[in-house]
């Protein structure tokens, strides 16, 4: 979902609020800002120059970059935790705390994640009731409201991974249970019966 939120266009979309005429629509995210107008033409535009850009956008877009990044580990990491997978042999203890190190990626991935779509969206709303703002006003599009989804998701995963996965020593593995078949008991029965010697002979099976 972080994947679908970054490059998604309608972080913000230019308001209807106040105009009478329409004619145009103006959306942005962290890369681009584009335009459709009333016939369904669209035009983007990238925004030339990084250090132009306001300083919410820079730290929005490192703080969304770094949420992939934390969520690619966590998801490698709490893959190879998982007791049913074979990469660590069955180190339960090992492999649990291995998962747990995943959901301390998943949690960071969904806390920069919220850090960055709440930011954004507080510059939006702060724009948008500012009287005296002499440029144009947005409204929260559905970029961002997918990005909110994602970090509640990544931050409720990784807590419950966290939780789930409790380091346990090697005294507190539970063996196997062993259930003794009832093949052995009967052969434990027949066995002292073959040593007492037969009294019939060779004849009386026939």
């Amino acid at each position: 979902m972080v994947g679908i939120a970054l490059p998604n266009r309608y972080w913000k979309v230019s308001t209807v609020d106040g105009n009478v005429i329409t004619t145009s629509t103006i959306y942005e995210n962290l890369w681009m800002s584009c335009a459709t107008d009333s016939i369904g033409v669209h035009n983007c535009r990238d925004f030339p120059s990084l250090l132009a850009l306001s300083g919410y956008i820079q730290a929005s877009r490192a703080l969304m970059i770094a949420s992939i990044v934390f969520g690619t580990f966590g998801l490698v990491a709490t893959l190879v935790g998982m007791q049913c997978s074979k990469i660590g042999g069955e180190n339960y203890v090992l492999k649990g705390r291995i998962a747990a190190i995943g959901g301390v990626f998943f949690l960071l991935q969904g806390i920069c994640t919220m850090i960055a779509v709440s930011w954004y969206a507080a510059n939006i709303t702060q724009q948008f009731f500012d009287q005296f703002y002499p440029g144009t006003k947005y409204e929260i599009g559905e970029g961002l409201y997918i990005g909110w989804s994602s970090a509640t998701l990544a931050i409720c995963g990784g807590g419950c991974l966290l939780f789930a996965c409790k380091a346990k020593t090697t005294e507190e593995k539970v063996p196997y249970p062993y259930q003794p078949s009832s093949r052995s008991h009967v052969f434990s029965v027949m066995a002292p019966s073959q040593s007492v010697p037969s009294n019939y002979g060779r004849n009386a099976y026939v």
